[in-house]
């Protein structure tokens, strides 16, 4: 079967998948897991394979470290289909019953999508978890991950493939694309695919906007901000700052800029610094220059998601400096205000513009596993459908049924019946 009939092939059995109960799905859901444990040492040598290609290529070590999947990968993945199992179906909720006459009953309920192409960066975990959500929100999906990762791609989207036909769900609920050049035909697609998630950089997520007529969900840079105001507690600062952004510094949820109220910034940025040690460098504007080792920081740095254990410091003289520079600086990800202050917690969430906005936690909060949602397709800085970490309610839409007994409209229209409207 080539590429295209393949993605036909997504698009009708994507009626199959909507149709399924629960207990299909979520049967599929535990064989995937089951196999994934099962075929673990396949896995590993695969990904050692893409390791060692990836290193002999010298790739950045931001790409090397999210292409590993080890056992803790793998332990996190079969952890988040468990509980993504154990969550509430997203299929079928009634969210509105209304009679709006006697006899006549609209209800709107949930529904997929239908059919979702996903194309993602090295991360292999990735694809297991979107796999994952996608079964269970009764989604065909269309997976191309990162060449980069390709071997261990392979071998896991197989095992996925084998143990949830196997369980019950129809051939085309998924179809992996390894050739790069088969992503333009993706684009054009727009017949058989409903939404794209691309997950990398700004200018690959804007290339799939302004070449698809498909509609596009997702992020493209990930430039998050702490902001500590004046009313901060210092000992609470210091390891939030080190956590957002050494926890796991390849992430798109890590602090990249580090926002200081004035009066504070003598104390706060030498205190970081020490703490920190040898492990983060910083760029700092002209206000924080004097106080610790670095770098002088341009305008540039403030635009850098860095992806690495560098961050961009400027000293501010209040919070609506801070919020201003979020603002125009930031990619509406997530963003955090380290204060004891309610009117200034309360003033900065109501005026950032992100889908993310923090009090005194770590910006590395901000994934669909750590929310709840068994784990997550992408993070989303739009405003239309779904926004922030993308889990199952992001994978779902609606539609109105309505219910009739030989109602017509030409008997509103012309004053022989009116509607009741009535909740149910």
């Amino acid at each position: 079967m080539d590429f295209i009939d393949s993605i036909k092939k997504a698009k009708e059995d994507s009626f199959v998948l909507a149709s399924l109960p629960e207990e299909t799905r979520n049967g599929a859901l535990d064989a995937v897991a089951a196999a994934l444990l099962k075929n673990m040492d396949a896995i590993f040598a695969a990904n050692e394979k893409d390791m060692a290609t990836a290193e002999e290529a010298g790739l950045p070590a931001p790409i090397v470290n999210r292409l590993k999947f080890d056992a803790h990968k793998l332990r996190t993945c079969v952890e988040g289909i468990n509980d993504l199992i154990d969550l509430e179906d997203p299929l079928f909720k009634e969210l509105l019953k209304r009679e709006l006459d006697e006899g006549l009953v609209l209800t709107k309920t949930t529904c997929p999508i239908g059919v979702i192409g996903v194309i993602f960066e090295s991360r292999p975990d990735a694809l297991v978890q979107i796999a994952a959500l996608c079964m269970k929100s009764g989604n065909c999906t269309v997976l191309k991950g990162g060449s980069e990762a390709k071997h261990t791609n392979r071998v896991l989207f197989e095992t996925i493939y084998e143990a949830a036909v196997g369980a019950g769900l129809p051939e085309g609920f998924a179809v992996l694309i390894e050739d790069r050049a088969e992503i333009g035909e993706l684009l054009k697609c727009h017949d058989y695919v409903d939404l794209l998630i691309p997950r990398g950089s700004n200018e690959f997520v804007q290339y799939i906007m302004d070449n698809s007529k498909i509609p596009v969900m997702g992020h493209a840079d990930g430039i998050c901000h702490i902001y500590v105001d004046g009313a901060a507690d210092i000992d609470k600062a210091v390891p939030i700052i080190i956590d957002s952004k050494t926890q796991y510094v390849a992430a798109c949820n890590t602090a990249e800029t580090l926002l200081v109220h004035k009066d504070i910034a003598d104390l706060l940025i030498p205190l970081l610094a020490d703490a920190s040690g040898d492990k983060i460098s910083y760029r700092c504007d002209a206000r924080s220059m004097g106080l610790i080792k670095c770098d002088a920081a341009t305008e540039e740095d403030f635009k850098t998601e860095y992806l690495d254990y560098i961050l961009s410091v400027k000293v501010v003289d209040d919070i609506d400096e801070a919020i201003s520079h979020i603002n125009r600086y930031g990619s509406h990800h997530t963003d955090c205000i380290i204060t004891e202050d309610k009117d200034s917690a309360d003033k900065f969430m109501a005026l950032v513009d992100s889908a993310g906005v923090y009090q005194n936690c770590s910006t590395r909060f901000a994934d669909g596993f750590r929310y709840g949602f068994g784990a997550e397709v992408g993070i989303s800085t739009g405003k239309i459908h779904a926004r922030g970490p993308v889990g199952l309610d992001g994978l779902v839409t609606y539609k109105y049924k309505l219910v009739g007994e030989g109602h017509v409209v030409a008997d509103y229209a012309n004053g022989a019946a009116t509607f009741k409207f009535k909740d149910l």
